[in-house]
């Protein structure tokens, strides 16, 4: 079933504000919309969504579209900005408009081109879908945080989830750039990897941000 462009940023709002924020519900406010919103009409003729005065709370029946409505703006940003390197403000508004498309098994297909990343660009977890559940029972996901290589294990960096001014720049100026080759040498007491010619020590925290293409 598909829903309407404006009912699915209710939900991915509903979404964010319950499942990741903790929040019992929502505010118009919030969700930008107004008493009469096509989109909030369709959601509760669905039964996905209960209002209450000025506020609207995610039911059980709408969590599962509402999820894989987050999944398919982040998988989206991932594409615009990791592949087709649009990035910034018209990166944001381009996911808006392309995730929309992502329906009937898109949204896989572009998981598997991507490898099935865990992240968006802004850090915020991607709700994994079967295709990731599949890959990881088969050994193939391609992109995991380097914490989850081994010693030795080598891999090419895909992204960098920092979102962190600060801690960008530090990675920057170490080389750990996107397309680059690291070899993780050692877990404790830091990570410590190779970039080239050159060897870094990072702490746990940074080195989840950083992601790799396993090889």
């Amino acid at each position: 079933m598909n829903v309407s462009a404006k009912a699915e940023e209710i939900l991915e709002s509903l979404w964010i504000a319950t499942e990741e924020q903790g929040e019992d519900a929502a505010s118009f406010e919030r969700l930008r919309i107004v008493p009469d919103d096509e989109g909030l009409a369709e959601l509760v003729g669905l039964a996905f969504i209960e209002v209450n005065g000025e506020w609207v709370k995610l039911r059980k029946e709408g969590r599962d579209e509402a999820r894989m409505t987050v999944r398919r703006h982040r998988l989206a940003e991932r594409l615009m900005m990791d592949i087709l390197d649009i990035k910034g403000i018209t990166g944001d508004e381009r996911a808006c408009e392309f995730e929309h498309l992502l329906h009937h098994g898109v949204d896989t297909k572009i998981c598997t081109l991507l490898n099935h990343p865990t992240t968006c660009p802004h850090g915020k977890p991607i709700p994994p879908g079967d295709c990731c559940d599949q890959a990881r029972q088969e050994g193939e996901v391609g992109v995991v945080a380097l914490t989850e290589l081994k010693p030795g294990e080598k891999g090419e960096i895909a992204y960098l989830a920092a979102t962190d001014v600060s801690k960008m720049q530090k990675l920057m100026s170490m080389g750990v750039l996107p397309g680059c080759d690291i070899l993780l040498t050692r877990t404790y007491p830091s990570y410590i990897f190779k970039v080239g010619h050159s060897e870094f020590a990072v702490d746990g925290e940074l080195a989840r941000e950083i992601f790799v293409r396993k090889v």
